[in-house]
């Protein structure tokens, strides 16, 4: 880096109190409760996280030791504690509420299902037990591609029951994708289904598997589970390849859990948009678990009245914590969704939500965004009265979507926690709680209890406040990165690099922190621009752009410049039609002038291209690397096989 600190340029000083009446209920109520278990991990660390183990989890063997960090970085959490994941989501309910339903699954075609705790145990312990004919054993892995529906949850659930080591990839990768993830971890078993269905389209799934056995280096797999969804024909291979029916048909619908040490892997997720050989992020079960069910009672404030919905797809590690296990171990109804915020209209979130009386609703910004230009009024032709939490997950949110989000679905009532954290970290680290935070747009406010954050420079000496620059984790946590499977330097090298000593975890995201100690994160690292000397953060030349009443959305990129080092480059949706020709050369210009008053002349997008869409994968997330491409006019040579709309590269090519 070639310079101390990242400039935040972005001045934002709206604040919003949340409600007295909510202050009231919530389990985390004002600001001295949540300083009072601040100072409680401060000053004793282990002490704090032990009471809350003991506490939240229900362990078959109590642990002694809090945390070991005697091989650090590769810290245990409670290893001499034992325990079950799915243990702690589905048996510690059957007493108190079997018959209160754990899942409403909506499906594409807008028909529902509902399945209550006791059937959701009895499903979860005979998929266990085919699991465990097929000869899957303790530590094993078993690779889950499939859609998101009450089975894919099962399927999970099943695999923790029995202490097998689960990895899910999303259902829009590519056979590729799926060969090298199942071949890096070393997969016996892969569970998947015929096909999915999205926005009123079949896609299928069982032929990706298919193509990826028959590449080679697969040979480890013994047994592939289909499920029926979509009824189409499929391939099926005797005798590697069952029906899941086939499968359950006379199992037992009890299952004895396997009990695990609180270190045993849950499950390996592999990141998306990694380059070269796949990442898989390790994740302990102890440790995760605590995590998801203390941000379940802290962000979003659960109670047992709550229908929570968390829109993300298991495939990304939001499904894992807020789907899977989150909330079925505080014992909440939830929502799952198959489809597309956009089929059969723009209407289908906010429907659903009236339908099923939602009142935690947690989505990305990619999502609102599209909302916005789909129908800017639409929520208003709803009863959206049911809600009571707004969330955001997935990447920062810039200020004016934060504002519609808040005015517009929220009713200017619904506190918004906009959560950052990442695959890594396993569950909410910096976020508002909806019972003690002011809320800033575009700010994921203050750190967690327990959760020690601080923005440093490149030497990791910490910067000063309303100065940017790397946000770091000082102290260990719970949920935290175990390895990287089968790679322990790389886990090292990438979060624990030598320039901090090896001692701060790195988030690899900058950030910047306000007088009042807001943080707001301003992109990754590598997505810093450093024009001219300055060092900007796409995030805020993005809020800016999207703060102009004409755009929907934007992606700004780094692009070589001979004068200035580097050049802005912004690709931009409009609300209106994507303009051509002279009228696009006329709104680019405003555009441009506009970034400058926001922000200054210095971070003036160079160049501008319009596009219908942004290039997205069909989870919703910018594929920024090809926009660094198009931005440097290369070749397109990446995989592109996950994008839900590849003929927009072609019109973003195209510079106005």
């Amino acid at each position: 880096m070639t310079s101390a600190t990242i400039e935040s340029v972005l001045q934002e000083s709206r604040l919003f109190p949340p409600p007295a009446d909510f202050v009231k209920q919530a389990n985390v109520s004002g600001m001295a409760a949540y300083q009072a278990l601040c100072d409680e991990a401060q000053s004793d660390f282990e002490g704090f996280w032990g009471r809350l183990a003991r506490e939240t989890l229900l362990w078959h063997k109590p642990f002694g030791t809090v945390l070991d960090e005697s091989n650090a970085p590769f810290y245990k959490w409670f290893p001499d504690g034992e325990l079950n994941v799915s243990y702690n989501c589905l048996d510690r309910h059957l007493k108190t509420q079997p018959d209160k339903t754990a899942i409403i699954f909506e499906a594409d075609d807008g028909s529902v299902t509902r399945i209550n705790y006791k059937d959701l145990y009895h499903r979860v312990c005979q998929f266990a037990n085919a699991l465990k004919a097929h000869g899957v054993q303790k530590g094993d892995r078993v690779l889950i591609y499939m859609p998101m529906s009450i089975e894919v949850v099962v399927a999970m659930q099943a695999c923790a029951r029995i202490a097998a080591t689960h990895s899910v990839v999303f259902g829009g990768f590519s056979a590729k994708s799926l060969q090298e993830r199942i071949i890096d971890a070393g997969a016996t078993e892969v569970i998947t289904a015929d096909g999915q269905f999205r926005g009123g389209r079949e896609i299928p799934l069982k032929p990706a598997v298919d193509e990826a056995l028959a590449m080679g280096g697969c040979e480890k797999v013994k047994n592939v589970i289909v499920y029926k969804r979509t009824g189409s024909a499929v391939n099926m291979a005797s005798p590697r390849d069952k029906w899941w029916h086939d499968a359950v048909r006379g199992q037992a619908d009890l299952c004895e859990p396997t009990w695990v040490s609180a270190e045993h892997p849950l499950f390996i997720l592999y990141t998306s948009g990694s380059t070269g050989k796949p990442k898989g992020v390790q994740h302990s079960s102890g440790g995760f678990l605590l995590h998801a069910m203390l941000t379940m009672k802290w962000v979003f404030d659960h109670k047992p009245s709550d229908v929570f919905w968390c829109t993300a797809d298991v495939g990304w590690v939001t499904g894992h914590t807020y789907i899977t296990y989150g909330p079925l171990a505080v014992g909440a109804t939830e929502i799952v969704f198959e489809g597309v915020p956009t089929y059969p209209d723009a209407g289908r979130f906010w429907k659903l939500i009236q339908d099923h009386r939602v009142s935690v609703f947690y989505t990305a910004p990619t999502a609102i965004r599209s909302l916005i230009k789909a129908g800017h009024d639409l929520p208003t032709k709803y009863d959206l009265s049911s809600l009571r939490i707004l969330g955001t997950v997935g990447e920062p949110i810039n200020p004016e979507a934060w504002m519609w989000y808040y005015n517009t679905v929220g009713g200017s009532r619904c506190p918004i926690v906009d959560t950052w954290w990442q695959t890594e970290t396993g569950g909410h680290l910096i976020s508002p709680l909806p019972g003690v935070t002011s809320l800033k747009p575009g700010s994921c406010t203050l750190p967690l209890p327990g959760i020690m954050t601080d923005i440093v420079d490149e030497t990791g000496q910490s910067v000063e406040r309303g100065k940017g620059g790397i946000l770091v984790i000082k102290r260990p946590w719970p949920s935290m990165i175990r390895t990287i499977w089968g790679d322990p330097d790389r886990f090292k090298k990438n979060y624990y690099p030598e320039d901090f000593k090896g001692k701060y975890y790195l988030a690899g995201d900058g950030a910047s922190r306000d007088l009042n100690g807001y943080y707001t994160i301003m992109g990754r690292i590598d997505d810093v621009l450093n024009v001219s000397g300055h060092r900007l953060g796409t995030m805020e030349i993005e809020s800016a752009l999207v703060a102009n009443p004409l755009v929907a959305e934007a992606a700004v990129v780094g692009r070589p410049d001979e004068m200035t080092g580097e050049a802005v480059s912004a690709f931009v949706v409009l609300k209106q039609a994507r303009p051509t020709g002279e009228a696009g050369h006329k709104i680019a210009e405003d555009l441009r002038n506009w970034v400058a008053k926001e922000i200054g002349p210095i971070a003036k997008p160079k160049d501008i291209r319009f596009g219908d869409n942004l290039p997205k994968t069909r989870s919703g997330k910018i594929m920024r690397r090809l926009l660094r491409s198009l931005a440097k006019g290369e070749e397109i040579k990446q995989d592109v096989s996950t994008l839900e709309n590849p003929a927009i590269l072609e019109q973003l090519k195209q510079v106005s």
